[in-house]
């Protein structure tokens, strides 16, 4: 769990790097924003992944990017070093972020 934690948290602020619309104040910043993106994760998205099933269905399961986005905001508003510029940038930063966490289990998880 904690070798997950410090992997998302990398991926995170190397994303946070490559992307102009997401600012990350350091690496701390990057380790409370993978935490509470986890806590959000178990608690509140799923409650959202029932409530826009219909619309999820009907987007060939796109629209979970969007629940994702809307997350990342949320996790904006809440930590103060974490920064994400609009809407799109919060898309970008998931779609990112995903590969990058990817790739980074695949090497080291």
């Amino acid at each position: 769990m904690i070798w997950a934690w410090l992997l998302n948290s990398v991926s995170i602020y190397a994303t946070a790097s490559l992307l102009k619309g997401v600012e990350i104040k350091n690496f701390w910043s990057a380790v409370f924003v993978a935490a509470l993106l986890a806590i959000i994760n178990v608690f509140i998205k799923p409650i959202l992944l029932i409530l826009s099933l219909p619309i999820t269905i009907l987007t060939f399961g796109l629209f979970v990017w969007v629940i994702n986005a809307a997350l990342i905001m949320l996790v904006d508003a809440m930590v103060e070093g974490f920064k994400v510029k609009s809407f799109g940038w919060a898309l970008a930063f998931g779609l990112v972020m995903s590969v990058i966490s990817w790739a980074l289990f695949k090497l080291f998880g």
